[in-house]
């Protein structure tokens, strides 16, 4: 059976000077496979992967896996309780304004230079470990710079030295209302049918600071300088996404335990599970690319009616939202309708009935496409 060990990794020290730990559950294998990563909630607000976290134990308990898997609840306990009244205000470290999500590290000039280290000779194994320090001793001389690191980052770059050992990368997320929906790099869009999501955004090499980004971009700049520089494809076999399983402040354990369960197909399909029979579902799954997952903006302020839910097709032209201005309801101006500007499916929207001109009301699909 696996071996099973749990630690602790402290990520943050609070005011008082005592440390904030979050908790490292790790399944080792008999056999070899991928080494995987997995953790959830560095926005504070977006707790789901909690839930699905503690669905993956239970079944992992039961099952032989191949490699190892390192799964990371909570990682952002500073995030987790930060409140205001009923509401959790994690996106944000609230020191510095940075998003939780965007401090984490990729420098395309140290890819380029690393392969001109490389021999025609070298094989890939090495050329994978060694690039892995590389990044891990840069990672490192950041968390000891003299000048230091705001908040964000610090705990940003503590979870990508975990996270870069892996060769399977998910960072489990949540929209503010939202139906499931999973970033791909487009180099693994073959990936994003093994997960039971029915909604796909592709997303090309351009880091924008995210963790999967941190992940996909580095190795996916390495393969292709390589195969550019061997007249041959190369391929680490690194893959890394986002996955978003609904909406923020809520848990569900029979939604978490569909999720794990879809992960779990996920890890069947490359190698990471020992005579499992976890298979992707037979479903419908739409993809955008990046560049065609829209923001419709308010062009007004006011009370907001959403009726478009999470997930819908809606056509051009129909009723997306009604907005209710309260200081004109006497006269005509009371309502406003906002309608599709061209066929769409949308993917969420914002949490508050209560808007500011120029809020993000809903990210949708446009153009989208069915994967086979």
């Amino acid at each position: 059976m696996n071996q099973f060990s749990k630690e602790y990794l402290v990520v943050a020290q609070n005011a008082s000077g005592r440390n904030m730990n979050v908790p490292l559950y790790r399944f080792k294998g008999n056999q070899p496979g991928p080494k995987v990563y997995m953790q959830s909630s560095i926005h504070g607000a977006e707790v789901q992967g909690n839930v699905v976290i503690y669905h993956l134990i239970q079944l992992l308990k039961n099952i032989d896996i191949c490699g190892e898997i390192t799964l990371v609840p909570n990682c952002n306990p500073v995030g987790t309780n930060i409140k205001a009244g009923e509401y959790t205000l994690g996106r944000f470290d609230p020191i510095n304004g940075t998003n939780w999500n965007r401090g984490y590290y990729f420098d395309h000039n140290l890819v380029t230079e690393f392969v001109d280290t490389v021999t025609d000779d070298e094989s890939l194994a090495s050329i994978k470990s060694r690039f892995r320090q590389a990044i891990k001793h840069k990672i490192d001389e950041k968390l000891t710079d003299t000048w230091g690191l705001g908040l964000a980052q610090q705990l940003n770059l503590k979870l990508q030295q975990l996270a870069f050992d892996a060769d399977i990368v998910i960072d489990l997320h949540n929209g503010p209302v939202s139906t499931r929906h999973i970033y791909v790099p487009e180099y693994a869009k073959a990936s994003a049918s093994l997960f039971n999501i029915p909604h796909v955004i592709l997303i090309p090499n351009k880091f924008a600071g995210a963790l999967d980004e941190a992940t996909f971009c580095h190795w996916w700049s390495l393969q292709d300088l390589l195969t550019e520089k061997r007249t041959c494809e190369v391929n680490f076999a690194v893959e890394a996404f986002t996955l978003e399983m609904g909406s923020q402040e809520v848990i569900s354990f029979d939604e978490g335990l569909y999720d794990a369960q879809s992960i779990m197909a996920y890890l069947n399909a490359k190698g990471s599970l020992q005579k499992a029979d976890y298979k992707p579902k037979d479903m419908t799954r739409v993809a955008v690319t990046l560049n065609n997952y829209k923001i419709l903006y308010t062009h007004q302020g006011g009370i907001v009616d959403y009726l478009a839910k999470p997930g819908e097709l809606i056509k051009q032209g129909e009723l997306l939202a009604k907005v209710l201005n309260v200081d004109e309801l006497d006269n005509s101006r009371a309502t406003e309708t906002i309608f599709a500007p061209c066929d769409l499916i949308p993917i969420l929207h914002f949490p508050s009935a209560s808007v500011l001109s120029g809020t993000q009301l809903y990210k949708c699909f446009t153009h989208y496409f069915q994967l086979t």
